[in-house]
């Protein structure tokens, strides 16, 4: 006899709210099949024509036992009552007698088919073909419905939308009421991470579990069901970090070896070996775009990077307990490969440079790179010392030239001593130990420098004075040299004293500038020179009470807060402009404003206004910087808020120190000098010793005009602060002086843009290797290009002139698209200004600040183009014909971006 089909409780409901609408009373109904609820008898309400009735499942396997239950159920558990009796079983047909089957719905025992439940269930009037001999699909969408009812749509039934909606109800993978559903590796992949998916599909019959694993094979990829089989056996969560751990066994050297440790790990969820592949294919595409995200600026960057880091973090755990660590080795997606680059960089950081610069690419080639953006940083910082310590002694002739020297190299050196201190984000003991060894061989040779500086500096100090600088920019000088040019014809500019900024915090200060909005600017350099940042020198020794006084009056001087208020308003009374200086305590403002309202109510008018910020001073006693070297603008108390406020009345900003410092990187324990007449922490009366250098002269302000200066940083004469300053050191003496316009229109007479790629030194970009800026042409038309070193022109694709055909910019603007397309361009500038911009983002490698274009522009024409980023528009609708984005403004506007293969196509030159 043919096995009976089994009905769920779902299937035996459907088939009444149908058969009990056509009952005439009838309470009893046959079910010819057996029940898959067991034996047990089972009680529940179905609805049908609007009322509640009551049923009870029985499971009989004889005629008198279907009997004995009809019997009961009318005489003894629902005599009076509209309840029905639901009996299934294996009894046939022809076994029930006529009494019996005449109180029966129909009189007989009605068929079960599940094809026209599902049908019914779904609102169809046919199913797919293919549905009729898969009974686990069936099976599976009645035991599923949802609580609401299979969504409604269409005459027929496709298999596909049937399992869809069965994925959704089983899985939560999608939505029931969908009409489609996305699917890929990656939605997939992030189904077998939630709490309850793998879970669920464990629990599902073996049959249904093959059934979808095949489906989604077809749907997803070969991927599919190596996943479901880990998440059959209770291991979903790890499929994404096998899948990552795999990728990495199989591109290693030993991928025999670590491909049989992965039959291990993967056991019976891996079909066979031809299955790998594909699965770590896909898991690695998966990683590689949550990477991706994790790597962007919405809000979800947060949560996706500590996403993909816990996968890749079992992943190396997984390989530690199936000991295949040694066999991928650094590879290039798991943390554990990102941190053996990491210890092969910093191996490197004691020999030449050749090898640093091989590790550092090999490291910022590593997927996980930039999101540990911080240690790839520090360790690019690393490299960059290496660079500075591999290239000559840097000289000086001058008190000037050292000055110079300090904020446009030294300075930089000093930054990445202080990012270096900080050690490395991993806590590895041999990276912090490499650093600790590159520091140590850092400051060695800032030592020299220092030692060098300070013997020029007590020859220059005996004759200096304001008559005769020596070629310096002195800081009582700075007034009238930096501010005032920004006071002409009406300027109004804010001058920010930042007390004790030394040239490394001011170069991090001004990399945070938004150079879309500040534009740095410098006076014109003489022909054949380079626009640079300027430095001024302090006053001796180098104290707050004599330099900054002497800053804000214009002249030598020494004082307090009444000092410097009234030679400020001296010096610019002079000037026939009105003054006014906000110190500590005068420009925050009470509770509830961000600035003083008496700062504020100035800031309109033409009067020049400054204030003088405490917060680094404060520091260097407090101990700030013992913790973090690094500084940025949100770091120093309402530096933000005034920059705004200058920007939002239109005034040009001198962004300013008094005298830098050192910072007191002694061990712990290390005990202050013995020195007699003790002026300062870094300064006394007494007979000099080593690290120390006497100096005298006019612009010594302490000690009856000579003292003794320490300008080695690891002396002091008082108790262990953070920092100090009073001392010799470049650090100390060397005042940045920055200048910043929001307008290009304010740029004063003679003076011109500084790019920001010629703020860093070439040792800190990598100039000439991987990577590098492109050099800026000199400013003014008198200017000739700097001759390049053979082995530039063998690496770059640079501008190139070809025999009779000029650079690659002058054949652009030669050829007949460009000329045809600059007579629909107003006040379109020169082809000339227009060729060097080209062939300097092409030397550039395609990517340029605006300044810098602008500069190159400049220098080719003597025509200042005094607004970068409209003259890069201008670029972008002279060369953007049709909507070809030859050039762009990328990145908010902070950079113009070249693209040379679509130059060469718009743009074709004449063939010789």
């Amino acid at each position: 006899m043919a096995a009976r089909p089994a009905a769920g409780r779902r299937a035996i409901e459907v088939l009444l709210e149908t058969e009990l609408l056509h009952a005439d009373g009838a309470r009893l109904v046959l079910v010819d099949a057996t029940y898959d609820g067991g034996d047990q008898d089972t009680a529940f309400t179905v609805r049908v024509d609007g009322r509640n009735r009551s049923v009870r499942i029985t499971e009989q396997h004889s005629p008198l036992g279907i009997a004995d239950a009809w019997q009961r159920h009318r005489a003894q558990e629902d005599p009076d009552g509209d309840s029905v009796l639901v009996v299934t079983g294996g009894v046939p047909a022809d076994q029930l007698g006529w009494d019996l089957r005449a109180h029966a719905v129909r009189r007989r025992p009605l068929a079960v088919d599940p094809a026209d439940i599902v049908k019914q269930l779904f609102g169809a009037t046919d199913l797919d073909a293919r549905m009729l001999k898969e009974t686990w699909l069936l099976d599976a969408l009645l035991a599923a419905e949802p609580v609401d009812g299979w969504p409604r749509g269409g005459a027929v039934l496709t298999r596909d939308r049937a399992v869809r909606a069965l994925l959704a109800a089983r899985l939560g993978l999608g939505d029931t009421t969908a009409d489609t559903l996305d699917l890929d590796a990656d939605t997939l992949f992030a189904w077998t991470r939630t709490p309850a998916g793998p879970a669920l599909f464990a629990a599902l019959p073996a049959a249904e579990r093959t059934g979808l694993s095949e489906w989604l094979a077809r749907a997803v990829g070969p991927a599919a069901p190596t996943l479901l089989a880990l998440a059959a056996d209770n291991r979903g969560a790890d499929a994404l970090p096998l899948g990552a751990l795999a990728s990495a066994a199989l591109s290693a050297q030993s991928a025999e070896a670590a491909g049989f440790a992965l039959g291990t790990l993967f056991g019976s969820a891996l079909a066979s070996f031809d299955a790998l592949r594909p699965f770590a294919d896909a898991a690695t595409g998966v990683v590689t775009r949550w990477v991706a995200q994790a790597e962007g600026s919405g809000q979800q960057r947060t949560e996706t990077r500590a996403r993909v880091l816990a996968v890749l973090e079992r992943a190396d755990q997984l390989a530690a307990d199936a000991r295949l660590s040694p066999l991928i080795g650094a590879d290039r997606m798991l943390p554990s490969g990102y941190r053996s680059r990491l210890r092969t960089l910093t191996a490197t950081l004691d020999g030449p440079v050749a090898p640093a610069e091989a590790a550092l690419r090999e490291l910022a080639e590593h997927q996980l790179s930039a999101l540990n953006a911080e240690s790839t940083e520090t360790a690019r910082t690393a490299v960059r010392l290496v660079r500075w310590l591999s290239a000559p002694m840097p000289t000086a002739d001058s008190v000037a030239q050292a000055v110079q020297g300090h904020m446009s190299s030294s300075g930089w050196a000093d930054m990445a001593i202080g990012v270096l201190s900080e050690g490395d984000t991993s806590r590895d003991t041999a990276v912090g130990e490499a650093y600790h060894r590159l520091i140590g061989a850092v400051r060695a040779r800032r030592t020299r420098l220092d030692e060098d500086f300070a013997r020029k500096l007590a020859l220059w100090t005996e004759t200096a004075s304001p008559q005769a600088p020596g070629g310096a920019l002195l800081i009582e000088d700075v007034l009238a040299e930096a501010a005032a040019p920004l006071a002409r014809e009406g300027g109004r500019p804010l001058i920010l004293v930042l007390d004790g900024m030394s040239a490394d915090i001011a170069v991090q200060l001004a990399g945070e500038l938004d150079r879309r909005v500040w534009t740095e600017v410098v006076p014109k350099p003489r022909p054949g020179k380079e626009p640079a940042r300027r430095a001024a020198v302090s006053m001796l020794p180098s104290l707050t009470t004599i330099s900054r006084a002497s800053l804000l009056c214009g002249q030598s001087a020494q004082g307090g807060q009444s000092v410097e208020r009234a030679g400020f308003a001296a010096f610019w009374r002079k000037r026939h402009r009105g003054a006014h200086l906000f110190h500590k305590g005068g420009y925050e403002g009470p509770p509830g404003h961000r600035l003083a309202p008496e700062l504020l109510e100035t800031l309109p008018s033409d009067d020049i206004v400054a204030v003088v910020v405490n917060t680094i001073d404060d520091a260097l006693a407090d101990g700030r910087e013992g913790a973090r070297g690094r500084w940025s603008i949100g770091d120093i108390a309402k530096l933000s808020d005034l920059m705004n406020a200058a920007l939002d009345h239109g005034r040009p900003v001198v962004l300013v120190s008094d005298h830098g410092h050192v910072l007191d990187r002694t061990p712990r324990g290390h005990q202050q000098t013995e020195a007699e007449g003790v002026g300062g922490a870094r300064w006394h009366t007494g007979t000099p010793g080593q690290g120390e250098v006497a100096l005298a002269g006019s612009r010594v302000l302490a000690g009856s005009g000579r003292i003794t200066a320490a300008w080695r940083e690891d002396l002091r004469y008082t108790g262990r602060q953070a920092g100090y300053h009073g001392g010799a050191s470049l650090a100390e003496v060397t005042v940045p002086v920055l200048t910043l316009v929001p307008s290009a229109d304010l740029i004063p007479p003679g003076w011109t843009l500084l790019p920001a790629e010629r703020t860093a030194p070439d040792w800190w970009q990598g100039r000439g290797g991987a990577g590098a800026a492109a050099p800026v042409p000199t400013d003014g038309p008198a200017a000739k290009p700097r001759r390049k070193k053979p082995e530039q022109d063998q690496q770059s694709e640079g501008i190139f002139m070809l025999p009779g055909r000029g650079t690659p910019g002058e054949q652009a603007v030669q050829s007949a698209p460009y000329k045809a397309q600059r007579e629909f361009v107003r006040h379109a500038p020169s082809e000339k200004a227009v060729a060097a911009a080209l062939d300097a983002l092409l030397a550039a490698g395609g990517k340029l600040s605006p300044g810098a274009v602008a500069a190159a522009a400049q220098a080719a024409t003597g025509k200042s183009q005094r607004n970068p980023e409209r003259f890069a528009t201008v670029l972008e609708r002279l060369l953007n014909i049709d909507g070809y984005p030859v050039l762009q403004l990328v990145e908010s506007g902070r950079t113009v971006q070249l693209d040379k293969a679509l130059l060469a196509q718009q743009f074709p030159g004449d063939t010789p």
